[in-house]
């Protein structure tokens, strides 16, 4: 497992100095029907509004 997750998203809860994520866990699914492929085929439901 990562030891450290970054994230550019400073609108997030969970974002801390140096772009890190603080959450406990990360939950990340396909925003599409099949599966993931790229980046871009993917959320993030960590995601919660500062």
């Amino acid at each position: 497992m990562a030891k450290d997750v970054l994230c550019e998203v400073d609108s997030c809860r969970h974002w801390v100095d140096d772009n890190k994520c603080s959450a406990s866990s990360i939950y990340i699914v396909s925003n599409s029907a099949d599966t993931a492929h790229t980046a871009s085929e993917t959320d993030c439901r960590t995601f919660e509004t500062k």
